[in-house]
């Protein structure tokens, strides 16, 4: 049987197949308050594909769409005040 291996001294690895680095993971612990409000929204609005929506359906679609609006005026004040760590090549 012939060996199929690389026949090249190394492989190297797309940008994309890297784990990400310390400064790409701070950004994403800042940004997840926003991504779990939008998942709870997303959630809520899913709800009520199928069926006429309730008035507790309407309740918890505005309680999610204020906590998505908050969770990104927070972003946005953290933005401002320069706290984001910097990400990039």
């Amino acid at each position: 049987m012939k060996h199929i291996g690389a026949l090249q001294v190394v492989v190297t690895a797309d940008e994309f197949d890297r784990e990400p680095t310390f400064a790409e993971l701070d950004a994403i612990n800042i940004e997840l308050p926003v991504i779990l409000a939008d998942v709870d929204l997303i959630d809520a609005q899913i709800m009520t594909l199928d069926r006429t929506p309730s008035e507790l359906d309407a309740q918890r679609i505005r309680r999610a769409w204020r906590r998505l609006l908050t969770a990104r005026r927070e972003l946005a004040n953290h933005t401002a005040d320069g706290m984001l760590p910097e990400v990039g090549a």
